[in-house]
């Protein structure tokens, strides 16, 4: 199964270890699926990561490590396709992530622009939740 993770899924399962995207990072830690991401991706959660509304909760060794795990572990893609499908336009590299990818799931926490779209070609869009139902026991 092949998965792309939304960067604000990311982001809180750095933030909150106890929460659904950690339990995510443990079962892609675990081998239950393949993580697909991008360095656009990567360069985006350094950054966001690195904001100050975000820094009083997040160590930022941590999140250096975490992203050396993605880049090592993860399949990280280079060129992404154009994709103009969302009415976020900061959310379209998702879509193409997932497109080019060929991802099975597209996990996010973003009610009003990407998870209103449900598929995305091959890919279904789902919550945390319902991917790790979908991963079972």
């Amino acid at each position: 199964m092949r998965v792309v993770l939304d960067t604000n899924i990311l982001l809180s399962s750095l933030i909150n270890p106890h929460g659904l995207p950690a339990h995510l990072i443990d079962a892609w830690r675990a081998g239950r699926f393949e993580l697909v991401s991008s360095r656009d991706q990567l360069l985006e959660l350094g950054a966001v990561a690195r904001r100050p509304t975000l820094r009083e909760y997040i160590v930022p060794s941590r999140v250096g490590r975490f992203i050396n795990d993605l880049r090592h572990f993860a399949e990280v893609l280079g060129r992404l396709p154009l994709v103009d499908r969302s009415a976020d336009p900061g959310d379209n590299f998702l879509l193409a992530m997932a497109e080019a990818g060929n991802a099975d799931y597209l996990v996010t926490g973003d009610k009003r622009h990407v998870l209103v779209l449900e598929m995305h070609g091959r890919t279904r869009i789902v919550t945390p939740r319902q991917l790790l139902s979908a991963l079972g026991p």
